[in-house]
């Protein structure tokens, strides 16, 4: 018999129905439910910015609403039945399907099997990742009905009559964790006819480590073979050689990287490290089969670089100012958005060393880990064995969190468990591939995030590129062209004088003027009335409001204060200003 009442009010009486929970907000439920006015569920929500609490809880702790009422209004709106645990006939058979410490974290009471759907009480209706976890782990169709949340931790006590015995289970991952390739080893044990191989891939290594370099290409043209390396952003010609050794490098680069040498078909991805004298390099390999041969590409990150912190970044004071602040709160989720290169993970890191701290838990999930920091715990996705980002964070709020920094949002599922993660008192520090901070929030909506979680968890977004710095050694007074005259005239204000600096070329930057990378910036702050555009999906309205208030703080006046102060030229500044939106943003 089914023993689940209706909610007052729910049309055509209870639908337990299978299926995963509405994406609502809880507020706004509530004030169409006419259980709280907009007056205070906006002071309940002023008062989350500053606590991180959830909205349900401070509306109860606050006097505003009480237990019963809340889960009565999510009952009406959801449709799916209210139950009063207190009186509820209980069947110890049915209840002992939910295991109590599964129970107890999911704040969930498996009430009724009605065959096909197990009706289960859940403390919050709302909650998308214990809905997905409690059917994974019931492997059921699940109903929910909606119950009390001080009943629930009551029953917990009644009807568990001894804690249940926990059992570890021991997972066996792979790691990428082999030991640093030696070159002198290597070349000893390859014998007389590899060694060549060999000793060219450390000149390569250690040739690119002198310059600085973040890649190293190894691309097979049709009559030679190109090798390349990128310094500062912009990619050099290293060496030009016979093209029948691109096969021999591509053979012995995919053997380090512990990849299928006898697959020269599909592309493939390893990683591996390699000692230099005192530096040990990690590398990250791509391989990829074009017309003439394999080409390759390897990404270089330096174990024993110094980290930097946000001091010494670049960001602007005002702004540096705002971002501590903004770290300082205890939930939420900031993201930090830019092209592959542009110094995301840089920003993050220096973040995460910021706050880091003995009484905080913080994990990262990466791929790969870039740096390594004490105190933290740091994951490393691995795809070949289906550790994906998504199943790592699941398992990370697991793991009693309190920052979680994820390498990158790269699909709707990682989003909304990063969000969700963020609402529920987690600060959640991430990357995004956009062109500039206002266009962030409709970038999530467009992966597929309900616009009311984007609205409530998105604090703040960083967008940044890097510009290339003049050379000390050679940078002199320079004229500017017409175009870049007419780019200075929109820029600044009316007769304001600027005098720009070029570096001329010399010895010191290898001739191209430049020498170093650093940061430029934006930030914008989420605040009422953007959160109400975005959560209303309202892309002209946040635009409008978003653009009056970065207007002089964009990454484009960020690159012309460093043209005003002669550590960069007007034309890397106009590069980062077209990049955005070809000018037209920047007003």
């Amino acid at each position: 018999m089914n023993m689940a009442t209706a909610a007052p009010g729910a049309p055509n009486g209870p639908r337990p129905a299978p299926g995963r929970p509405e994406k609502l907000r809880l507020g706004d439920v509530l004030v169409q439910q006419k259980l709280i006015s907009q007056e205070q569920l906006q002071q309940t929500l002023d008062l989350q910015r500053t606590t991180g609490k959830k909205v349900g809880r401070l509306l109860i702790e606050t006097g505003i609403i009480t237990e019963e009422l809340l889960a009565n209004g999510l009952a009406r709106q959801l449709r799916i039945p209210f139950v009063n645990l207190k009186t509820f006939p209980f069947r110890a058979d049915v209840v002992k399907l939910l295991p109590e410490s599964t129970a107890r974290r999911f704040k969930a009471l498996a009430l009724e099997d009605k065959g096909d759907i197990l009706l289960v009480a859940l403390a919050d209706p709302l909650d998308l990742f214990a809905y997905d976890e409690l059917t994974r782990i019931l492997k059921r169709n699940i109903g929910i009905a909606a119950v009390p949340e001080s009943q629930l931790a009551a029953a917990f006590d009644r009807l568990y009559r001894r804690t249940e015995e926990i059992s570890g289970l021991a997972r066996a991952l792979e790691k990428d964790l082999g030991d640093a390739v030696d070159f002198g080893e290597l070349t000893a044990s390859v014998g007389i006819e590899g060694a060549p191989v060999v000793r060219l891939l450390q000149s390569l290594f250690e040739d690119a480590m002198q310059v600085g370099a973040s890649d190293v290409h190894i691309e097979p043209q049709e009559n030679s073979l190109q090798i390349r390396v990128r310094v500062d952003g912009v990619l050099q010609t290293q060496t030009q050689a016979d093209k029948r050794i691109g096969s021999a490098l591509a053979q012995r680069l995919k053997l380090m990287a512990g990849l299928d040498i006898s697959e020269k078909r599909l592309p493939q991805d390893g990683r591996f490290s390699v000692r230099l004298k005192e530096h040990t390099i990690d590398v990250r390999l791509s391989t990829l089969p074009t017309t003439y041969g394999e080409s390759a590409v390897m990404r270089l990150l330096n174990q024993g670089a110094a980290m930097r912190r946000l001091d010494n970044i670049g960001m602007p004071e005002d702004m540096l100012k705002r971002f501590r602040e903004v770290l300082a709160r205890t939930s939420g989720m900031v993201l930090v958005t830019g092209p592959t290169g542009s110094g995301k993970t840089t920003t993050l890191y220096a973040a995460l060393a910021e706050i880091n701290a003995a009484e905080l838990k913080v994990i990262t999930v990466e791929d790969p880990v870039e740096y390594r920091l004490a105190g933290i715990t740091q994951v490393q996705v691995n795809d070949k064995i289906e550790l994906t980002f998504a199943k790592v964070l699941r398992s990370c709020l697991r793991q009693d969190p309190d920052v979680i920094l994820v390498g990158e949002m790269r699909d709707a599922e990682t989003a909304e468990i990063g969000l969700r993660a963020a609402i529920t008192g987690h600060l959640v520090l991430s990357t995004l591939h956009t062109r500039d901070a206002m266009s962030t929030p409709f970038r999530l909506l467009d992966m597929g995030v309900p616009p009311f979680m984007v609205a409530t968890s998105l604090q703040a977004v960083i967008a940044q590129r890097l510009v290339r710095l003049n050379c000390t050694e050679c940078a002199a007074p320079a004229t500017p062209t017409a175009q870049e005259q007419a780019w200075l005239t929109n820029m600044l204000a009316t007769g304001e004088p600027l005098h720009a600096k070029r570096g001329m070329g010399c010895s010191a930057c290898n001739g191209t003027g430049y020498s170093g990378r650093q940061g430029v910036y934006e930030l914008l702050e989420m605040d009422a009335t953007l959160t109400q555009a975005a959560s209303q999906s309202n892309p002209t309205a946040f635009m409008r409001s978003a653009r009056e208030r970065m207007k002089g703080h964009t990454m484009a006046y960020h690159a012309l204060s460093l043209v005003r102060e002669g550590r960069t030229t007007i034309a890397e500044a106009m590069r980062i200003g077209f990049e955005i939106d070809a000018g037209g943003d920047q007003e």
